[in-house]
């Protein structure tokens, strides 16, 4: 049988004090925290595969590449200008396209900074006037 619209399955709710699953899961692995990390390392050490894998995705951050300085001179003097300059470099190639990313996203978040400033000058002079 189906709920009635806008009638809750469960009107009382959970009661109160009763603990949810993941807090106790929680509350285990940190009072059994360091002996369940010494078992993952001994079952690593004894060649488990899964265990080494966790350890090593546990203790070794995922590999991110990061981008070497680029100087580049965005040209222009619209936003709308610099945006295409940035473009124009990646189709080149003299620019990689995540560093051609980054670049747009900087441009447009200044461009929203720019509208943003540009309201609140419209609207600081219409106040003057009343």
């Amino acid at each position: 049988m189906a709920f009635e619209k806008g009638r809750s399955g469960n009107p009382a709710g959970r009661p109160k004090g009763v603990k949810d699953r993941r807090t106790e899961w929680r509350e285990a692995l940190n009072k059994h925290g360091n002996e369940l990390v010494a078992k993952a390392v001994e079952l690593a050490l004894e060649g488990d595969a899964q265990a080494l894998k966790l350890c090593i995705d546990r203790a070794i951050p995922a590999y991110r590449p990061a981008a070497e300085p680029v100087a580049f001179k965005l040209t222009g003097d619209t936003l709308t200008q610099k945006a295409e300059s940035v473009l124009a470099a990646v189709a080149a190639g003299t620019l990689d396209p995540q560093t051609g990313k980054a670049l747009m996203d900087s441009i447009a978040g200044f461009a929203k900074l720019a509208e943003i400033d540009e309201i609140r000058q419209r609207l600081d002079t219409l106040e003057e006037r009343q």
